[in-house]
């Protein structure tokens, strides 16, 4: 009989662990750097236990964003240096990981698994790119091989593949690990994470799977951060203080919340690809408004971050008492969660801290989770979402 191989055989005794050290992974759209959080686990599925062990943000440099940038969100990308960032970013992303081990004084041999998401470039769900031969699609690059190499660590990476294949859009992914760690009977919750774009996961409070709903909402930070750079220099408004200094113009945020993208039905995907400064020059355009400072633009983007995410909770989720739990880099701006509560008086609105999660954190830890499903866990069916293990296992040598 042939043994497994190496490999194989380390594979199976990691699955084998009562309990495993992982490294969570996360790279956002707002490229302001590389979320990295070290997690213990104990169980998989509904009886899954996690503990945060470590957790830290390595910003990126600005020449890092910009070689990033020249290739994000395009339709036409030189292939050239998607291909080369493709390389760069796992290795880069690797070196980042050791620099965060050595702070925490934490020998890589320690660590069971990475689960990397990479950096998305592109997200074409097919109602975007309505080519119709060709499924939903998504790219995100920075080779899983490349940060198992330079680790000595198992990595599990490319985990939005098998949902696309599987049928599903690709996104959000946070449905299965909110699932897992949010999920609560009696309490009905919406975890609302506010990243580049907003998404919310519904979890109702009678434990009924089929009831949950995972979806994107819209802009998060998104077109507030664009217009940061693009009138003050500044990669996004820290304390909400530009926002504070202007007013919401009616007109334009009339405008952009008759986008057809917010009548269509969830669950639904969407990225920078749509909800860019091009679609507000649009809005613009089509309310007649002519110059509008840079003050009242980022305010009324403030504004429609916050009334798309409310009028969707108004027009989908049923229920008077609602606890919303916020994560991601907008539960720190001060103007939308003011305006949510507002929107939403019937709601109780807090961080994801109260969930003993780290909101800052929160994505880095979801892939973490989904690296250790992708060990020892087994599909789990969530309402009309596709029951997969994703992730692609990449070996040290």
């Amino acid at each position: 009989m042939i043994a497994l191989n190496h490999n194989l055989q380390h594979l199976f005794s990691i699955a084998q662990k009562p309990s495993k050290t992982g490294i969570g992974l996360m790279s956002g759209t707002s490229l302001d750097g590389l979320d990295i959080a070290l997690c213990k686990f104990t169980g998989n599925g509904l009886s899954t236990h996690f503990e945060l062990v470590q957790f830290i943000t390595i910003p990126y440099p600005d020449d890092f964003k910009l070689e990033v940038q020249q290739v994000f969100a395009r339709r036409n990308a030189d292939l050239e240096k998607i291909t080369l960032l493709n390389a760069y970013i796992g290795s880069y992303h690797a070196e980042l990981i050791l620099q965060a081990l050595g702070q925490w004084k934490v020998d890589p041999q320690e660590v069971d698994f990475i689960a990397s998401h990479g950096q998305t470039i592109y997200h074409a769900p097919q109602r975007l790119h309505q080519h119709k031969n060709c499924s939903n699609a998504t790219l995100q690059i920075g080779d899983g091989d490349h940060i198992a190499v330079k680790t000595g660590i198992l990595t599990i990476s490319d985990f939005r593949q098998k949902h696309i294949a599987a049928g599903g859009e690709g996104a959000p992914l946070a449905l299965y690990g909110d699932v897992l760690l949010g999920n609560k009977t009696g309490q009905n919750r919406v975890l609302l994470n506010i990243g580049g774009i907003a998404n919310l996961t519904w979890l109702p409070g009678d434990g009924d799977f089929n009831r949950v709903l995972c979806t994107d909402i819209g802009p998060g930070n998104t077109l507030i951060d664009a217009a940061c750079r693009k009138y003050f220099d500044k990669p996004f408004d820290e304390d909400s203080a530009i926002a504070y200094r202007g007013q919401v113009n009616d007109d334009l945020l009339t405008a952009l919340l008759s986008h057809p993208f917010f009548d269509e039905k969830a669950p639904k995907t969407t990225g920078p690809e749509l909800f860019n400064l091009a679609i507000v020059a649009e809005a613009q355009q089509r309310s007649g408004i002519g110059q509008i400072s840079g003050e009242d633009l980022i305010c009324t983007l403030s504004a429609f971050t916050a009334a798309s995410i409310a009028g969707f909770v108004k027009e989908n989720i049923a229920g008077d008492h609602i606890k919303i739990f916020t994560s991601g880099g907008g539960a720190r701006n001060p103007f939308v969660i003011g305006e949510l509560k507002k929107l939403l008086p019937q709601a109780a609105i807090e961080d994801s801290s109260l969930l003993g999660i780290n909101p800052d954190a929160k994505e880095a830890i979801l892939f973490a989770l989904l690296g250790n499903e992708a060990l020892c866990g087994e599909p789990i069916r969530i309402g009309t979402n596709p029951a997969v293990l994703m992730g692609k296992f990449c070996f040290p040598v």
